[in-house]
């Protein structure tokens, strides 16, 4: 495991794109879940399905398949809590090329990002839901719906649009 402490400092700052924030979203009585990514600087979700259990030889490759719809410049890092789910990190690394940056033991805070969006997550997915009658259609069309809500923090611009600006750079600059 590497620690956040080693994670490059531009992810700090939020300047650079493509530095990720991931957590599991748990449903009703621990037995359904959604992985949720959060992009730091854009603050675009993506939320992946994970059936059946949350063992880290299937989260993995879930994860990297997410990422694959991502352009290069916007694949930098991944920063987990310490979780069993991704403890097969090495794995999800070979697949996408994306180091992954775990979090100090009971400190959601250094994913803040990722913390206000899974609080934000629970407007669809309240406490109690069982979260395996969503399909991957319907989570992205959630994800989709909080890509389309502008935000304080971005200037009251959207997720999307901050998101289809980067896209429009083609060497991924800053584009705040």
């Amino acid at each position: 495991m590497v620690n956040i402490s080693d994670r490059p400092k531009e992810a700090d700052d939020r300047a650079v794109p493509g530095f990720w924030e991931g957590d599991c979203l748990i449903g009703k009585g621990g037995k359904s879940q959604i992985a949720t990514l959060v992009e730091r600087q854009t603050r675009f979700v993506m939320l992946v399905r994970i059936p059946y259990d949350r063992t880290a030889e299937r989260v993995a490759p879930l994860l990297a398949r997410k990422m694959e719809t991502l352009p290069e410049f916007m694949k930098n890092s991944l920063t987990w809590d310490q979780g069993k789910e991704l403890a097969a990190h090495k794995t999800f690394t070979m697949m996408t090329g994306m180091p992954v940056y775990f979090c100090d033991p009971h400190s959601p805070w250094q994913r803040g990002s990722n913390e206000n969006t899974n609080g934000l997550l629970r407007q669809y997915f309240p406490k109690g839901t069982d979260l395996s009658r969503f399909t991957q259609a319907e989570l992205d069309a959630i994800a989709a719906r909080l890509n389309g809500r502008p935000r304080q923090t971005l200037g009251w611009k959207t997720p999307q649009e901050k998101l289809d600006k980067l896209l429009l750079n083609t060497d991924g600059a800053s584009t705040t």
